[in-house]
């Protein structure tokens, strides 16, 4: 039986073409051959791959233990992302691996019209277990008392820290779980009495990261109840207030 030579596909001989003609080129030439026949193919190969390497990071960023999640809502535009690296660094002195999950991206502020997506964002988030921290200002932090997500400090927290922090002044006394109803009223009966935050005013952290030439713009660190890494937000807390 006589063999039957197979005829290059169209496409073969196309390549075929194009290398015997890159080939001839000098370097200019063949750059500017390859973008004039190949761009597209070029580009799409290109954001095809930052594509792959950008959920390939997401995918192994996300499978690194996280030890605290901290949401940080200043008063002023600063990014205090330095000042938390160096807290990573004094967490995992302990030889524990994790990682500190910082968000600065959270807006939090009652004059904003759309207040009410930010409210949501922040209940998401405190319900699915995604903060353990808040540092933030008054606008949150009554926001928090509402949803009735702060721990209460004196209870909650180890009685040597919890000693330090009432002897420096830091406890705030507030009442948590006051909610307006339809008619705008709010019932004192549902308030529960507490020490929920810690005043930061005066910290090192506070004068770094909260001049805003206004004295009546507090900050505070609230621990969330439903934290899962309460020892990880005593150190935080240590931290802060120089403990």
């Amino acid at each position: 039986m006589k063999s039957k030579n197979k005829r290059p596909s169209a496409l073969r001989q196309e390549l075929s073409r194009d290398w015997n003609t890159f080939k001839q080129l000098h370097f200019k030439g063949r750059l500017q051959f390859l973008w004039d026949y190949y761009r597209w193919r070029i580009l799409a190969c290109t954001f095809t791959l930052i594509a792959i390497c950008t959920f390939a990071r997401m995918f192994w960023e996300g499978q690194k233990p996280c030890r605290l999640s901290v949401c940080v809502v200043l008063n002023t535009e600063d990014d205090c992302s330095g000042w938390f690296s160096s807290f990573t660094k004094t967490l995992q002195a302990d030889g524990k691996p994790g990682q500190v999950d910082i968000n600065q991206d959270q807006p939090f502020d009652y004059d904003n019209q759309y207040y009410y997506v930010q409210e949501i964002e922040v209940m998401t988030t405190v319900s699915s277990q995604r903060m353990d921290v808040a540092i933030c200002g008054e606008d949150m932090y009554s926001y928090l008392l509402a949803l009735n997500a702060c721990l209460p400090l004196d209870q909650g927290l180890s009685k040597g820290l919890a000693d330090a922090l009432s002897e420096q002044g830091r406890l705030v006394y507030d009442t948590a779980n006051l909610t307006i109803d339809e008619d705008g009223n709010v019932d004192p009966a549902d308030g529960i009495d507490g020490f929920y935050a810690a005043d930061l005013t005066g910290t090192e952290f506070e004068r770094t990261y909260n001049q805003t030439g206004e004295e009546d713009e507090p900050l505070y660190a609230v621990v969330i109840a439903n934290t899962e890494h309460l020892a990880d937000c005593e150190t935080l807390l240590k931290e802060l207030f120089d403990i």
